[in-house]
């Protein structure tokens, strides 16, 4: 198994309710089944415990712990939680993120600007920020974050694009200080997703048909014309996660069926 006995804290473990997998739990669920021990995290305990349900029927371990990652207590309290329990913490998957209330830069409210903002980026800073000791003091770990070809692409969303292009240059600063330590930092750029928050949170905002929504998004990738799921996500974290990827620090991998491609 790639992850056997690592210890990985996967923040953003539940996810939107909806017919199809999220980023998030996939990558936990995906973790597990490669042998690591995982801390599910996530502001909705409810949903994480859905996670951890997945994970316990194919006889993986894990814990769940409720956080609000704009918090710093309880980001310390992510990390405490987890040293605790596994006496270490060999990943960190940071998958929160949220674009509900985005908007151009004459219709953007101050208020969803910084809402955006501090779930997307501060939250990623936070959790890395009490996160490093414990990797330098163990000499290694991994860090993924998960950003959006959004950060690169052209949008109407002011705050998602530049609250994801954040996460590139967090990821890129972490890398470079990381790498004495011997602590990898990663980011990965999902394109057009099939996931939950993707179509049913979008559909909820918009009042527009799923199955519209569906089309439209399928129809704008290039491979296929079909969006990708929250395993294609997930098994590029489980590489980046794994020893395969102990070389590879500070790549920005983008998960999109060749939609960057297109963007120059």
């Amino acid at each position: 198994m790639r992850l056997e006995d690592k210890i990985a804290v996967v923040v953003g473990a539940g996810q939107t309710p909806g017919d199809t997998i999220g980023n998030g739990r996939a990558t936990a669920v995906l973790f597990a089944r490669h042998g690591a021990k995982v801390l599910l995290v996530d502001n909705r305990l409810d949903s994480a415990e859905e996670t951890a349900d997945m994970i316990r029927q194919e006889d993986g371990e894990c814990i769940t712990l409720q956080a609000d990652v704009t918090s710093e207590s309880d980001c310390q309290r992510i990390v405490a939680t987890c040293v605790e329990n596994y006496h270490r913490i060999d990943i960190l998957h940071n998958n929160v993120g949220i674009g509900r209330g985005d908007a151009g830069p004459t219709n953007l409210s101050e208020e969803n600007w910084d809402r955006i903002h501090s779930v997307n980026l501060k939250g990623m800073f936070l959790t890395c920020k009490h996160v490093l000791p414990v990797m330098r003091s163990q000499a290694g770990g991994s860090i993924i974050n998960i950003s959006s070809v959004a950060a690169i692409a052209s949008t109407g969303m002011l705050a998602y694009k530049t609250s994801k292009a954040g996460v590139i240059a967090l990821t890129q600063n972490l890398a470079g200080g990381g790498a004495k330590y011997g602590i990898r930092a990663n980011c990965i750029m999902p394109g057009l997703m099939n996931t939950p928050m993707a179509i049913e949170d979008y559909s909820a905002a918009r009042g527009a048909d799923k199955q519209t929504i569906i089309d439209q998004r399928d129809e704008r990738v290039p491979l296929r014309k079909k969006m990708g799921t929250g395993w294609d996500v997930a098994y590029a974290a489980l590489f980046l996660a794994s020893d395969e990827a102990g070389f590879i620090t500070g790549a920005i991998l983008p998960v999109d069926g060749g939609q960057s491609i297109r963007v120059g």
